[in-house]
């Protein structure tokens, strides 16, 4: 397999800051975050995407012909592009709205006490002021705050000692709003793997059983406002490296997916959360669910907010699809790996893009020796 690796540009003392306070003002924003001509979103309002809405209260029924059609529907949106709406999921609504409000709390402090819990290079969690340590040019125009989550039972409270420990008891009772909310979005993950298995045709239970002490991310992104958004991106194009994202949008539009060669707005509905699937669930699928290309643009009026929970497997976990999946008409696509071999790849050797898998599936073949993922 012939790959071409894209190394991180690793900026040791970055001379740009993103402070949102000072930056959502300029008009002449820095050249770091000025994105090339071709991926530049430009002036014109992308048309709304119809995203395939899943009534999971039909799935839930336990009549026949409702999940049979809930599964049909999932189905096809997976195998066409990955993205697909989630309605009565069950999530208390109060605490999704404490989720989103709580974010305030965080991102509206001064950048040099954000910093206190800022990410470290090659790691994935903690505070990040756009990539101005990472990467030299295609800057995010956005701020980010990701603390891992874990299904397992000794780290119930991981989320919580989390806050406590980075930010300070101020903050003991956000981190116990986010640890309900990822409790949450864990359970709603591993409900939507069954849906995910009956669609591909194999035991309900496979992946929401391989998802079990699942060690997951949460993370809070924050759009500031841009005076020339038609400039920059809030997030560049890509494929999420993980294996499910479960995102919840405030009401300030800005997610776009691409379809049909055009890219596609996938407006904000504050009672259902946005589905899609990753990199990671390909893998496991072995290629016959899609993860999609999607990017976020900003506007120069308000802030926008939004939550994700990125589902991974255990890190013990061998990322590798069931049998049932693997033939004669569907050979093997990807080599067996375990998901924090992934990470690191996405953290020290290549900036997660639409060929993520494909360059990482060469990069593994060439510098793992047999059955090393296996170890």
């Amino acid at each position: 397999m012939a790959t071409m690796i894209t190394t991180p540009t690793v900026i040791p003392d970055a001379a740009v800051v993103f402070d949102a306070a000072v930056l959502r003002h300029q008009s002449n924003i820095p050249t770091e975050f000025v994105w090339p001509d071709h991926e530049k979103p430009g002036i014109y309002a992308a048309r709304e995407f119809p995203v395939p809405v899943i009534d999971l209260a039909a799935f839930r029924s336990g009549d026949l012909a409702a999940v049979a059609e809930t599964c049909k529907l999932v189905d096809e949106a997976c195998r066409k592009h990955g993205f697909f709406l989630v309605v009565n999921h069950g999530v208390d609504y109060d605490l999704i709205s404490d989720a989103i409000r709580d974010m305030d709390r965080f991102f509206d402090l001064p950048l040099s006490t954000k910093e206190k819990a800022a990410r470290k290079l090659g790691e994935h969690c903690g505070y990040a002021s756009s990539f101005t340590g990472r990467f030299s040019a295609k800057l995010p125009w956005k701020e980010t705050l990701s603390f891992r989550y874990s299904d397992e039972k000794e780290c119930s409270h991981i989320v919580e000692e989390y806050f406590q420990k980075t930010l300070g008891q101020d903050f003991a009772d956000i981190g116990g709003v986010y640890q309900k909310y990822s409790n949450e979005m864990s359970k709603l993950a591993l409900e939507i793997m069954e849906l995910l298995a009956i669609g591909l045709g194999v035991n309900q239970k496979h992946f929401s059983e391989f998802f079990q002490e699942n060690d997951s991310v949460m993370r809070l992104n924050y759009y500031p406002p841009c005076q020339t958004p038609e400039l920059t991106l809030g997030t560049g194009p890509h494929c999420d490296p993980t294996s499910l994202t479960i995102l919840h949008q405030d009401n300030v539009s800005g997610l776009q997916v691409f379809v049909d060669n055009e890219w596609r707005a996938v407006n904000p509905s504050l009672n259902a959360f946005v589905v899609n699937i990753g990199d990671t669930f390909m893998a496991l699928s072995n290629g016959i669910y899609k993860s999609c290309m999607h990017r976020a643009v900003v506007n120069n009026m308000i802030p926008r907010k939004s939550i994700a929970f990125f589902l991974c497997p255990h890190k013990d976990k061998v990322v590798a699809p069931p049998p049932e999946l693997v033939g004669s008409t569907q050979p093997r696509l990807y080599p067996d790996f375990k998901w924090p071999t992934l990470l690191e790849f996405t953290q020290l050797h290549y900036r997660s893009d639409t060929d993520t898998l494909l360059n990482f599936s060469g990069w593994l073949q060439q510098n793992q020796t047999p059955h090393a993922t296996q170890a």
